[in-house]
């Protein structure tokens, strides 16, 4: 019963797979098993997201549509339900909320709003959650920031306007030459966006 609902729902969505078109996109990890899917979801307009293009594992268990399936972001972001080292979701609908008439469709329509509509109350990323609820607009910079590195393709990096990364660029870039072995940029980028970029408190955890 799963592989016919499983392969009902691929053949619908991707009779028409436009992530640009859709904000959403899926095809099959590893070819042809059914079980493991790779979604992508676009970040939305106006948000600290938007221009992103986020990958999503998706693992459907035996019991598939009685039990949710198993999602975590493969791309990395900034986000209080969703763990900035494992993509590990926190997300009521994959878990107790789950309802058999749910599809992976809706899951990656939910997961996408979800990026514009977290609640830094029941986290996942407690530093992120803090940073959230203490300081919004470092956080949406932040956030934003994420999604330039980690999500954007070059092209659209080409239309971001950089200066407003500067002053991050400037303060990885003092990390990195503060360490002695000069530590890599993405652990300058996680220890700053981990310590609200204060660069001497950043320096004690790289």
């Amino acid at each position: 019963m799963a592989n016919r609902r499983i392969n009902k729902e691929l053949i619908q969505m991707m009779s028409d797979n436009n992530i640009r078109k859709n904000h959403y996109a899926v095809e099959l990890k590893d070819g042809s098993d059914c079980h493991h899917i790779l979604g992508q979801i676009l970040g939305a307009p106006g948000s600290p997201f938007e221009k992103g293009v986020f990958k999503v594992n998706i693992e459907i268990p035996a019991k598939y549509p009685f039990e949710p399936p198993v999602c975590k972001f493969q791309t990395r972001l900034w986000h209080p339900n969703i763990s900035s080292q494992t993509g590990v979701i926190c997300l009521d609908i994959l878990k107790d909320q789950w309802a058999a008439s749910m599809t992976i469709e809706s899951v990656l329509k939910s997961l996408q709003s979800f990026l514009s509509s977290p609640e830094p109350r029941d986290p996942q990323d407690a530093v992120v959650a803090n940073q959230y609820i203490s300081d919004r607009n470092l956080y949406s910079k932040t956030a934003r920031y994420w999604t330039y590195w980690y999500a954007m393709s070059d092209d659209d990096k080409k239309s971001v306007d950089k200066q407003q990364f500067m002053e991050f660029e400037d303060k990885i870039a003092m990390l990195m030459a503060a360490t002695p072995a000069k530590c890599s940029r993405e652990s300058a980028l996680f220890a700053l966006s981990c310590h609200n970029w204060d660069v001497n408190l950043a320096l004690k955890f790289v």
